[in-house]
């Protein structure tokens, strides 16, 4: 677009309309400018105004705001200095004294966040990542903020050095400080938010609060939530309560204003009311952290000290303060008993509630533009490997001692009870899983290397593959682009990738490499294992809907047809 500088008379018009500027020289408009599109309007320093924009009692200093927009009744939005609009922010995520701090940039991913903030055994991968980082920051460093084409900016306090990109909503924002808001976004009422970037499409709102924060794609924050170093990817949700020092992977919510998520990671995560973590033993400061894996869930007022980590879908009940490590038991209860922590493995197998969870995160993905790489397969080879580990452990323990009552596990207890019943689920599982893998894919064709898989920040890959990206970045051998462009091209080969490592796996369990009519039949004895499963889910959901949840329905009747129905057209 071409600008030009405003002419003696639009000059006089606009000076009748309460507008001032500091230099009317350094006021650019589009060809197509009107006297008519500002009012009461004070410019300082350098600015620039795309065509059909319109202005209202504001004052702009050193911005270049687009086409179609609307500022009205912005107290002041400057840049003030050389300014990189957040990129390059230091996040001190997961460990709140900086151990795994990482520099946060525009097109930063759940998997390239993942590498810089928990591979610190990587060193010179990391520190590569950082100084790629920061490259990209000294490039894209600019004295003049900007405001994207049809993009509104209304009823806001300070905005300084913020970069605003097509098509967002600024309402009522409180202060706005060295940070970006991406395309679509919408930050709203009383707003504090300082050296942050806001991925497309997200809503920060209701006098929220976040500081040195990345929040991704379609991500929630309201509702008076409060963040500090913290890292919020696709489709998380916040409301009322707070976190600090987290890693929040895609999914991850938190509704309730007496929770706390400090000091860990998170992903698909779902906090229950009075959720609350400690990373601070009085002793080495600060510096304990928590992993909690894919699909764990808190229960209402449930506790855990750090460090601790439990496996992927554990349902985690009351207070746990003895450093649990239950990772390789995905699928588990883990409850408070005594003071003790009471493990259940495998038993989420049976919870429909689990199944919910799986099926409800695909349905929910907003994401357009999916920068986060996101696997939701029920059946994949990160936990099937974790069962496998699970199942191995169960099984050492009843044959050194079958007389015992319980079982000690890294810091928690086993009913033997819990241990059969565990190793039952967890054989029909990892049949389900493999039946599964090989129908999804092509596994005489996919890529397998023979290591276990990981869950990289919700993209399930191999880490003998992970170990090659991570090998080829800290000899400069790749740029961030292409680290990410390799992330998204392995998405693409996931399913024979995964169809690869069931065959090897079989291979392995056989002693021989099965033929296509074997293979069709493990496929086909899947389904069956998996319709029994089901069986077992639906029967916990009809629990759940039965009449006997029916108390506090219909109360005003003593009839229970009327009950029933109230109850039925209820839920």
């Amino acid at each position: 677009m071409l600008y030009r500088v405003t002419t003696d008379t639009e000059r006089e018009a606009l000076t009748s309309r309460g507008c001032h500027a500091e230099s009317w020289e350094r006021l650019l408009v589009s060809e197509d400018f009107r006297a008519e599109q500002l009012r009461n309007v004070r410019f300082e320093g350098d600015v620039t105004i795309g065509s059909n924009t319109r202005i209202i009692d504001s004052t702009i200093s050193n911005y270049v705001i687009g086409s179609n927009c609307v500022v009205d009744d912005v107290l002041r939005m400057e840049c003030r200095h050389s300014t990189t609009f957040g990129e390059g922010t230091r996040v001190a995520a997961v460990n709140e004294n900086g151990g795994r701090a990482i520099l946060i940039f525009r097109e930063l991913s759940s998997q390239v966040a993942y590498l810089m903030t928990m591979m610190r055994n990587r060193t010179a991968m990391v520190e590569r990542l950082q100084s790629l980082v920061m490259e990209r920051v000294e490039k894209h460093k600019a004295s003049m903020g900007r405001i994207g084409d049809n993009s509104s900016v209304v009823g806001a306090r300070f905005i300084r050095e913020v970069a605003i990109e097509e098509s967002c909503t600024i309402e009522g924002t409180s202060h706005l400080e060295n940070g970006t808001v991406g395309q679509g976004s919408y930050v709203g009422i009383d707003v504090r938010a300082r050296d942050f970037i806001i991925d497309n499409n997200a809503r920060v709102d209701g006098a929220s609060s976040i500081e040195r924060c990345f929040v991704g794609e379609n991500s929630v924050v309201s509702n008076g939530f409060t963040a500090v170093d913290t890292l919020m990817f696709a489709n998380c949700h916040f409301e009322n309560g707070e976190a600090a020092s987290v890693f929040a992977g895609p999914f991850t919510v938190s509704h309730h204003k007496s929770s706390l998520l400090i000091a860990g990671i998170f992903s698909f995560f779902n906090a229950g009311s009075g959720t609350n973590q400690s990373n601070h033993l009085f002793k080495s400061g600060a510096v304990h952290q928590a992993v909690h894996q894919r699909g764990t869930k808190f229960g209402s007022s449930a506790y855990v000290m750090s460090p601790a980590i439990e496996g992927p879908y554990t349902v985690v009940l009351g207070r746990h303060t003895r450093h649990h490590d239950t990772q390789d038991m995905p699928f588990s209860y883990l409850i408070e008993e005594g003071g003790e922590s009471l493990l259940m493995p495998a038993l989420a197998l049976k919870s429909y509630g689990t199944i919910r969870d799986i099926e409800k995160w695909k349905s929910r993905d907003k994401r357009t533009l999916k920068r986060d790489n996101i696997c939701f397969e029920e059946f994949n080879p990160f936990i099937l490997g974790k069962m496998l580990r699970g199942i191995d452990t169960l099984t050492r323990f009843q044959e050194e001692d079958p007389e015992a009552k319980s079982y000690n596990y890294n810091r928690t207890t086993i009913r033997a009870s819990m241990v059969t019943r565990g190793i039952k689920l967890y054989n029909s599982a990892i049949a389900a899983s493999i039946g599964s893998l090989l129908e999804g894919g092509d596994y005489r064709s996919g890529r397998y290397d023979g290591t276990e898989w990981i869950d990289l920040a919700g993209q399930y890959l191999p880490l003998g593959i992970v170990e090659q990206i991570m090998e080829r970045i800290a000899t400069s051998q790749i740029s961030l682009q292409q680290v990410q462009a390799e992330f998204d091209r392995l998405m693409l080969e996931y399913r024979d990738m995964a169809a690869a490592y069931a065959y090897g796996l079989l291979s392995q369990l056989t002693g021989s490499q099965p033929d296509d009519g074997e293979v069709e039949a493990i496929i086909a004895s899947s389904h069956n294992i998996l319709n029994h499963m089901r069986e077992a889910t639906e029967a916990d959901r009809q629990r759940d809907t039965g009449l006997d949840m029916m108390v506090g329905y219909g109360y005003d009747y003593r009839e229970e047809a009327e009950q029933v129905a109230d109850f039925r057209n209820t839920r």
